[in-house]
């Protein structure tokens, strides 16, 4: 099986060491040319909570000569149509492009390659590129996992045969429920990542700081209130029902939300939001796809989401140079 990890940053490039490492063969492509350079000359340096250096094959876009029966797809949402069509012909006749992008993307994916050879995965666990060539995990090597599902028309011994490939990363649960799976991901990304990205953190941060900690309960039941409206079921999350944890409706269970918070995320409190780490690099980040995918929603379902739309603007306001990454921003909500 031949497969390419197309957007191989920190999450692609410790995806593609472990399936390297265990035989796989895989492409990883990138336009960062020196970080292309990197993986060639010394291979894929993981860092963080393991500690291995992996020769891998690395490519840029335009040196991409052949077909693949799977393309992990972890660019951003950005060019999503742009990049889509490209990858269209560089995949084989029953192949696949499996999108590990953040949001809700499969839609826009199957729109352009179609539903039959489109599948999605949410990726429960966190990277961050240190350097070029270089890449910290910063999830616990216990806690890594993936949810996979398919658009509709897709022969489900195909997915199997990607399961069967991610799982020599880590374990995969296929789901059924796609959509909640999505949903459940995006709780945690508009959260975690999007009140980060505004204080300038990690995950743990914003369990540790009391104003970012009542904020985040209060981002959840949005979440929550805007998927339910849809008629999302949320899928559970490494075995964890999300919403029987984190919803609230009165005082008391939103102080129970406030104290299991930290425990719930203690093993993922060193992830860096992606978007955190995108501003510092000055390119553009994706919180249109991720915290304005709830605000979108949300307008369309009658259903107020107040702290997604502040945290919207505030890193609209930091993407523009208005305004720099702290704790105090939490203070403007």
């Amino acid at each position: 099986m031949r497969s390419a990890i197309y957007g191989a940053g920190s999450l692609g490039t410790v995806l593609g060491a472990y399936l390297t490492r265990a035989g796989e063969t895989v492409d990883l492509i990138n336009r960062n040319r020196a970080h292309v350079e990197a993986l060639k000359k010394n291979g894929a340096r993981i860092t963080g909570t393991v500690n291995m250096t992996v020769p891998v094959h690395a490519l840029l876009p335009e040196e991409m000569n052949s077909k693949y029966d799977v393309i992990f797809l972890m660019t951003k949402q950005l060019n999503n149509r742009e990049t889509v069509t490209f990858l269209r012909n560089f995949l084989t006749e029953n192949g696949l492009i499996v999108t590990m992008q953040n949001g809700i993307p499969e839609d826009s994916v199957a729109e352009i390659v179609g539903a039959e050879k489109t599948a999605g995965c949410v990726v429960e666990w966190g990277a961050t590129m240190t350097a070029p060539g270089v890449c910290e995990l910063t999830s616990e090597p216990d806690s890594l996992s993936f949810h996979m599902g398919a658009m509709p028309g897709i022969d489900p011994t195909r997915l199997l045969t990607v399961k069967k490939l991610l799982e020599k990363m880590c374990p995969v649960q296929i789901e059924s429920n796609l959509p909640g799976a999505r949903w459940s991901k995006l709780l945690i990304n508009a959260t975690f990542s999007g009140l980060g990205t505004v204080m300038g953190g990690t995950f743990g941060d914003v369990t540790r700081n009391p104003r970012a900690k009542s904020l985040a309960v209060a981002c959840m039941k949005e979440v929550i209130d805007v998927g339910h409206a849809a008629g999302v079921t949320f899928a559970p999350v490494q075995g964890k029902d999300i919403v029987r944890l984190f919803y609230w409706r009165s005082a008391l269970k939103k102080a129970i939300a406030k104290m299991i918070l930290p425990i719930a995320m203690k093993k993922h409190a060193a992830i860096e939001p992606s978007m955190l780490q995108d501003l510092k690099k000055n390119k553009p980040c994706e919180i249109d796809a991720i915290n304005g995918v709830v605000c979108r929603w949300g307008q369309k379902y009658g259903t107020p989401t107040p702290i997604n739309d502040r945290i919207v603007v505030l890193i609209h306001e930091i993407q523009d140079g208005k305004r720099k990454p702290s704790p105090e921003l939490l203070n403007e909500f």
